[in-house]
């Protein structure tokens, strides 16, 4: 099996930055693409970030485009998601995602999950 355990959440003011880690343990030569996804109070979890097992593709979602940026060091099995210019519609619970396949493509669904971290926004 594969964990997934994020870390980084909290509250921050509009305007501010928070920096998300996942670290992903157990199995870990099953993980190549991973990803983000985050779920707002009432809505469904969306998706939010995704890099290739290389580190070299990035995709991201337009709400996030230009704010968030995501990224990898294979070497501790980790992945990061650096947001800046946070916005009161940020507010979600971050959820760590790993994808059996290299890269990611549009509504690929996860192979594992962490458990979430709260991002919270206030102005």
């Amino acid at each position: 099996q594969v964990q997934l355990v994020e870390s980084g959440g909290g509250l921050v003011q509009t305007g501010g930055s928070l920096r998300l880690s996942c670290a992903a343990s157990g199995r870990t030569f099953r993980v190549n693409a991973m990803g983000w996804f985050r779920q707002a109070p009432g809505r469904e979890r969306e998706f939010a970030a995704a890099i290739n097992w290389l580190g070299s593709i990035t995709h991201y979602a337009d709400s996030v485009k230009g704010r968030f940026t995501i990224s990898r060091d294979n070497a501790k099995n980790t992945v990061y998601l650096q947001m800046n210019s946070l916005k009161s519609e940020d507010t979600a619970v971050y959820y760590c995602a790993a994808f059996n396949k290299l890269g990611y493509s549009d509504n690929d669904d996860p192979d594992y999950w962490g458990q979430g971290t709260q991002v919270t926004v206030f102005s």
